[in-house]
């Protein structure tokens, strides 16, 4: 560990020298590639140069404790030492962390799709919840949320909600959220007060770049239709739906969020461009499911990730066994907790699988 992180240390050194230069400012997308891989490394070198001042004072504590005579000074000495051996320690547990490879996915923006499963009406309107929830989360972190399509049910529920969320290490935090969410609670709609179990699943897609995933025009297929849904005279009177089918891998794309047929294209582009660097990212994937088994975020979206039980109180996620008892505040947003020690179950697989791998 300690050699790959010398060597860090040395590229940081020869970094900071070339990102002063005038000649490589001048050049500015070579300046632009030095400045980032400067930034990814800046918490890791930094954290490696307190384990070194750790080091040099637990030494320089030694070197006094071995010619030290006073009693008290002794003692002094070697607190200082366990002091510095305790604080080495914990330094060096969170390098080796920082150390796992970073997914080079994390900085992105996301686009999330979330949809209605079993349960008929209850788990649209625990969709509607969902929804609702991660908006506020993405308000306490100041993100930007923009809705893109949605299908709303009659009882205010909706069957589907495609929405993008852009902001500073979004999809490091949202990417766990991928799964079926199952809700156990009396629905709205129950009379007899029995608790429902319903499911709504939720896809997160990191939004890829232009220069990442390039559409052959000729690869899509574009139909116009008649808007559907609830609500407002615009319904059914004029072709703004736009469906798009990407004719090589069969994805379709339908948007009509939009009374302009022009906007809800650019949008079902956007919605399109993402579903399908997903695509081929999950397929490269599998070639490494032994790798893919050490990832928490990246799992089946079959499965059944997480269960909001109501008359409990509590949510639990069971791909770590983590359970908290404040249900009412994570659906008001409070998910820190929860997404923290996914974050931190998904460090341990990879460092896990990395130690195996030496």
């Amino acid at each position: 560990m300690f050699k790959k992180l010398d060597k860090m240390l040395e590229r940081y050194e020869k970094l900071t020298q070339l990102t002063g230069d005038a000649e490589v400012i001048a050049r500015m997308d070579e300046w632009k590639g030095y400045s980032k891989e400067l930034s990814d490394m800046q918490e890791t070198v930094d954290k490696y140069l307190e384990y070194k001042k750790a080091l040099a004072d637990q030494s320089a504590a030694k070197e006094l404790l071995e010619t030290e005579t006073d009693r008290e000074m002794r003692d002094m000495l070697s607190e200082e030492v366990y002091a510095c051996k305790d604080r080495l320690e914990k330094i060096a547990a969170e390098l080796r962390i920082l150390l796992v490879p970073k997914d080079p996915d994390d900085d992105k923006n996301v686009i999330v799709e979330i949809r209605g499963g079993a349960g008929g009406e209850e788990a649209s309107l625990f969709g509607y919840e969902l929804y609702r929830m991660y908006l506020k989360y993405a308000e306490k972190n100041r993100w930007k949320c923009e809705e893109l399509d949605s299908n709303v049910t009659e009882l205010g529920g909706m069957k589907e909600v495609v929405f993008s969320i852009a902001g500073k290490g979004v999809y490091s935090k949202l990417k766990y959220e991928s799964g079926v969410h199952r809700v156990q609670r009396v629905p709205e709609t129950e009379s007899q007060g029995r608790i429902h179990t319903s499911t709504v699943t939720v896809a997160v897609l990191p939004e890829a770049e232009d220069v990442e995933v390039n559409i052959d025009e000729k690869d899509l297929k574009i139909d116009t239709l008649r808007s559907s849904g609830a609500g407002g005279q615009h319904v059914n009177k004029t072709e703004s739906c736009i469906r798009m089918t990407h004719l090589p891998t069969g994805i379709v794309v339908l948007c009509q969020d939009e009374r302009s047929q022009t906007k809800n294209r650019e949008k079902a582009m956007r919605i399109m461009k993402s579903r399908l660097y997903d695509y081929y990212q999950s397929k490269y994937q599998k070639e490494y499911s032994d790798n893919r088994r050490s990832q928490i975020g990246t799992g089946d979206r079959s499965e059944r990730i997480r269960t909001y039980n109501f008359p409990q109180g509590r949510v639990t996620d069971h791909r770590i066994g983590f359970t908290l008892y404040t249900l009412e505040s994570f659906m008001l947003g409070d998910l820190d907790e929860m997404v923290n020690a996914l974050q931190i179950a998904d460090r341990e697989a990879k460092l896990a699988a990395g130690n195996d791998e030496e």
